[in-house]
């Protein structure tokens, strides 16, 4: 058996991650592989870095190669391991921290670095790049501030991040060099198109703008134009262009220029080292599009496992913009210059333009904004310098006008040749597509993109992808198919739910028989997820099964790292007493309890309780009126307040007494996830409601209502419902909308996913404008709360609750907090 190869790789972005993937496919025991990755993270889709700043995507969303990913590949990855230096003759690396791994072949993809401009105030606090997820987090974190931002540059990632920000609450300001934006990509035409689209949603743009220094002492306060402009900020994010990040290479004695400069075939000067990604430097070329990028990955991986055949050929490159409702293509060049032509369509109304740019009856650049479904049909005409002489007239309105007459936009798909582009990202023709759905019984657009990324990156080609399966598998695709909800049903969520309604299943083992499970009793996924369902459509008939719920609801405390555990008794609205401390700190001191914390939430927990002394501690802290904080709970957790007019001079309601109001109300009804609530007494917002799953901001003419905010893994300002006069309007429309959540959402999905997907005007015009949905929904959380308000540590230390208490019994559901 032939010894495997050590193969060392410097980086863990998407080009070496790609680079392994085909590596793994072609020659799967050719190497043992160690990555060294700066981040202290595993390979995820910077491209979607956006989203992730917009709140429209996760962390976890994003990922490309999981912990799992590398432990089935066999792939050592140190995290937050930079190299600091490589020693060619020992054939060795050594990362900061001291750890040293020897190498037959090395692969450099160190990436880039931002470029800052060193103008003065460029370091202060509050100065920032775009590049990777800790940029992000750094934004994220500034954005709750809901202060000023003012973005450095008008390219892709300038604007992208002025998106994000914008979402995020943030009064945003662009200011670009340049008389337009992305005038790299795009014709002062459709530049000034995307400015007005921009500042259409709030965000400023300067344009034809010099930064001539950055304001601040202590931190960012503003920056000054050149022309003597002062512009306020708390936030200043440069995106003004990349550098490859050389630098190791060249003190390793590698070939550098602007780049690593490597062969077509991803060679450096040193034979057994190559490089792929933003640091490399090609043919005098260096690439910041992910395109080029993965052609890099796959001649890489191809010359590491023996064929040398691969070489890397500059194409043109699409480019596209990742900002929701912004649809913009462009690629080639599209500059004026002699003996060209160009045609042009404009649909002031619509928010259309269209331009090619010609030479001898061949396209020789494009320029789409507002309708790009073409994009993919003239790239193809333009790669392959295909003659367009007799289509001339028409051309310009696209493929599915060819003929004279609008097409079918499926027959103008089917004729699309196989070699085709259609994910410009991954480069990614029809052909493969069409294979791939053929051989493999592909029947999803998930499944496409596990098995071929197409529309995996930034999404722009998901519709031609979508037309593909149609066109493949004809009526048996069926585009609105669903995710099962786990591996024991074909079902997703909402089908489970319609038909336990339908079906009036009323048991876990009457809905797994009825809809055909294809397990015996289920599994971790599924049994919550079915418990929560059952509880919330027959709460009067259906019996809690608690061996179906996460080990903090079955003990009715949060389980610790140690396997201690927490309690947290409610405190109403925040409030308490000195009869309440005192109860505190006799249970305290009584069990020795080694930790006493303030929450978030305006309670106080105990941490580090064993699991036996808990009943006991239940029963000390109910006499003192004490019921359970469900800190542990799918369903109510706290209804956080300020002290509103009673104390503050600002209030302009009570806010602490409707936030008790509504706590009494509503606490003990299960929720498809944690919900939190606040009640703030007047817009300056003390209680932090534009961040809870429902907020409440009393103004001078009633109450604001707010929902569908996050301040967890995710951050995300809260949603405006509408304005309401009267307690007695507050404590209904917040029922009727925590009621159609508890019916709509999904186990697990908390509220702003659930109002993304539902949608946020159909949600306002349920609970605000239909009187009679928001009155039932009223009445069906009333119902429910007769059977829901009991209080499961009195229940369990008075021996009414059934559930056996075994402090020392082994159970199956870990805590998915």
């Amino acid at each position: 058996m032939t010894e495997k190869q050590k193969l060392v790789v410097i980086g863990n972005g998407m080009a070496p991650g790609r680079m392994l993937e085909h590596l793994f496919e072609t020659a799967p025991d050719a190497y043992d592989v160690t990555i060294f990755n700066a981040e202290p993270r595993v390979n995820y889709d910077r491209i979607m870095l956006s989203p992730v700043l917009s709140g429209e995507k996760s962390f976890e969303d994003i990922i490309i190669h999981g912990d799992g990913w590398y432990v089935d590949h066999g792939v050592m990855l140190y995290k937050g391991h930079k190299v600091v230096e490589i020693d060619r003759e020992a054939k060795t690396v050594r990362s900061e921290h001291g750890e040293v791994a020897a190498y037959d072949k090395l692969v450099i993809a160190t990436g880039s670095a931002p470029f800052i401009i060193p103008v003065p105030g460029h370091k202060l606090p509050g100065v920032l790049t775009y590049r990777d997820l800790d940029d992000v987090d750094a934004m994220l974190l500034a954005a709750q501030s809901r202060g000023k931002a003012v973005v450095i540059g008008g390219g892709l990632l300038g604007l992208e991040a002025a998106a994000g920000l914008k979402e995020r609450g943030m009064d945003v300001t662009v200011i670009h060099l340049m008389p337009s934006l992305m005038e790299r990509q795009l014709d002062p035409a459709a530049g000034y198109l995307l400015e007005q689209e921009l500042v259409s949603r709030g965000i400023k743009v300067i344009t034809k703008a010099s930064t001539k220094q950055i304001l601040g002492e202590a931190r960012v306060e503003g920056i000054e134009l050149e022309d003597g402009t002062i512009i306020p900020a708390t936030l200043v994010v440069m995106a003004v262009g990349i550098r490859p990040s050389a630098a190791l290479a060249k003190e390793a004695g590698l070939s550098v220029n602007r780049g690593i400069v490597v062969s077509d075939h991803m060679q450096t000067s040193d034979p057994d080292i190559y490089s792929v990604g933003e640091c490399v430097e090609v043919n005098g070329n260096v690439y910041g599009l992910v395109a080029p990028l993965y052609q890099m990955a796959e001649v890489a991986a191809a010359h590491l496992s023996g064929d040398t055949g691969k070489r890397f050929v500059e194409t043109s490159t699409a480019t596209k913009l990742k900002v929701t409702g912004i649809n913009l293509y462009s690629v080639g060049d599209f500059a004026e210059a002699e003996g060209r032509e160009e045609i042009v369509l404009r649909d002031a109304a619509a928010g259309v333009y269209k331009r090619l740019v010609l030479k001898d009856n061949k396209i020789l650049g494009v320029v789409l904004y507002g309708e790009t479904a073409d994009g993919a049909w003239f790239f193809d005409h333009l790669k392959k310098q295909i003659d367009i002489s007799e289509m001339r007239e028409s051309l310009i309105f696209g493929q599915a006008y060819q003929g004279g007459s609008p097409m079918d936009p499926m027959a103008a798909v089917a004729a699309l040749p196989d070699d085709a582009e259609i994910c410009g990202c991954n480069g990614v023709c029809k052909g493969k597509i069409t294979t791939a759905i053929t051989s493999k019984g592909l029947t999803g657009l998930d499944e496409v993109r596990a098995h071929t990324k197409a529309s995996a990156s930034c999404g722009t080609c998901t519709g031609l992808v979508e037309q593909l399966l149609a066109l493949t598998l004809g009526d048996a695709y069926n585009p609105a198919a669903v995710t099962p909800m786990c591996g024991c049903t074909g079902l997703g969520h909402d089908d489970v739910r319609r038909l336990i309604k339908a079906k009036e299943l009323k048991t876990i083992p009457a809905v797994m028989q009825e809809l055909e499970w294809k397990t015996s009793c289920g599994c971790a996924k599924c049994r919550p997820a079915l418990n929560y369902y059952l509880v919330c459509d027959w709460p009067d008939e259906y019996a809690d099964d608690y061996q179906s719920r996460f080990i903090n609801e079955r003990v009715h405390a949060n389980i610790q790292k140690d396997g201690t555990y927490s309690v947290v008794p409610r405190m109403w609205g925040g409030m308490t007493s000195s009869t309440e401390l005192r109860a505190i700190a006799d249970v305290v001191d009584k069990f020795d309890i080694p930790a006493v914390k303030c929450t978030g939430g305006q309670r106080i927990d105990m941490l580090g309780i064993k699991k036996e002394d808990l009943p006991a501690v239940w029963a000390d802290l109910g006499k003192a009126g004490f019921v359970s904080g469900q800190a542990y709970a799918k369903g109510l957790r706290t209804v956080k307040t300020c002290v509103g007019t009673d104390w503050c001079r600002f209030g302009t309601q009570d806010s602490t007494g409707l936030g008790i109001k509504l706590e009494k109300f509503m606490w003990g009804s299960w929720t498809p996830a944690k919900l939190k609530l606040a009640v703030s007494g007047c817009p300056r917002n003390c209680a932090e409601a534009t961040c809870k799953d429902i907020g409440v901001i009393c103004v001078d003419s009633g109450y604001e209502i707010h929902f569908a905010g996050a301040a967890g893994l995710d951050i995300k300002g809260t949603e405006i419902l509408g304005n309401v006069k009267t307690e007695d309007e507050v404590m209904e429309h917040v029922v009727a909308l925590a009621q159609m959540y508890r019916e709509q959402g999904r186990y697990l999905e908390r509220i702003y996913k659930w109002a993304k997907r539902i949608g946020l005007d159909e949600i306002r015009d349920q609970i605000m404008q239909q009187h009679d949905k928001r009155k039932g929904y009223y009445e069906r959380f009333v119902f429910s709360q007769k059977f829901a308000q009991v209080d499961p540590w009195s229940e369990r230390v008075s021996g009414k609750d059934k559930h056996e208490f075994n402090p020392m019994a082994t159970l199956s559901l870990e805590a998915a907090e």
